[in-house]
């Protein structure tokens, strides 16, 4: 008689607690179901934990630009190749949304502390069968940059708007709405930017584009790649790319004229609008 009992008090309990994680998840508004999203998280384990054994074979190079998102950014295999001469790694896992990122957002992006870190979430958040709200994936998104601003406040950040795609584009009015919020928060934020590659991918009719996805019209294929490279390569090079070593030299050597007083002068890049700026010398002693 003791054991049936036992039994049924253990699972009495244990239906209590799912019941009560289920219920703050709806009051919550941000996840339908908050059991399904702890599992989620508990899911990518093995993803992250193979980009950790990866690093101790090939530690990347730290202060590089990192990637990371969905199967949009898990599939770029070209990525690497297609950014240089920028550092860059790619760190996505197919299937996230912005709530899995969160919580793994110490381990596979501010371990590399990288000097800008491009995110693209947001799209398996708002698919067709999800319950989530463009509030919900808007508070999330703030939420990492929150996260990572904390932990590197100097670091750039840069949010990919969610794309259009066919075989989900009876969601695009909410995630239109999501990217619409997102845009707003980025631009009233420091070292964060928000990146559209939705508008073009649409025509000159407003219509989307069919030729930009592989056979199950939502993931990219190599020409929405393209265009995406095209978008978000030259904002990464404006502020991030190599400096003219040359004249830089030049620069410090005309500042030694002025003496030893300039000696190891230090440098900085003017980044303007019709143009990536000039280099502009001053001492050390004076940044």
């Amino acid at each position: 008689m003791t054991q049936p009992i036992s039994q049924l008090v253990r699972r009495t309990l244990v239906g209590l607690v799912v019941l009560s994680i289920c219920l703050a998840g709806v009051g919550d508004h941000k996840y339908y179901f908050a059991s399904t999203v702890l599992t989620q998280a508990q899911d990518w384990e093995p993803s992250i934990r193979k980009f950790e054994e990866q690093d101790k074979v090939n530690p990347p190079k730290l202060g590089s630009i990192v990637f990371t998102g969905s199967s949009s950014i898990a599939r770029w295999g070209t990525l690497v190749e297609e950014m240089k001469p920028l550092d860059v790694i790619n760190r996505g896992f197919g299937g996230s949304q912005y709530f899995d990122l969160n919580q793994y957002a110490k381990r596979i992006v501010i371990a590399y502390h990288p000097r800008a870190v491009v995110v693209y979430e947001g799209d398996n958040d708002l698919a067709p069968e999800s319950s989530k709200t463009p509030e919900s994936v808007a508070q999330d998104a703030r939420t990492l940059v929150q996260t990572i601003r904390a932990a590197l406040p100097e670091s750039w950040i840069y949010l990919i708007s969610i794309k259009p795609s066919k075989s989900r584009l009876s969601a695009w009015p909410r995630m239109k709405e999501a990217n619409r919020m997102i845009r707003d928060f980025a631009r009233a934020q420091e070292h964060v930017q928000y990146i559209d590659v939705a508008s073009a991918m649409f025509d000159s009719r407003g219509k989307l584009r069919a030729d930009l996805f592989v056979e199950d019209g939502l993931h990219p294929n190599p020409k929405c790649y393209a265009l995406w490279t095209s978008i978000i390569k030259p904002l990464l090079l404006q502020r991030f790319g190599p400096i003219d070593t040359k004249a830089k030299s030049r620069a410090c050597f005309d500042m030694g004229a002025y003496g030893d007083f300039f000696d190891g002068c230090s440098f900085d890049l003017a980044i303007a609008s019709a143009t990536r700026g000039a280099i502009i010398a001053y001492p050390a002693a004076f940044g």
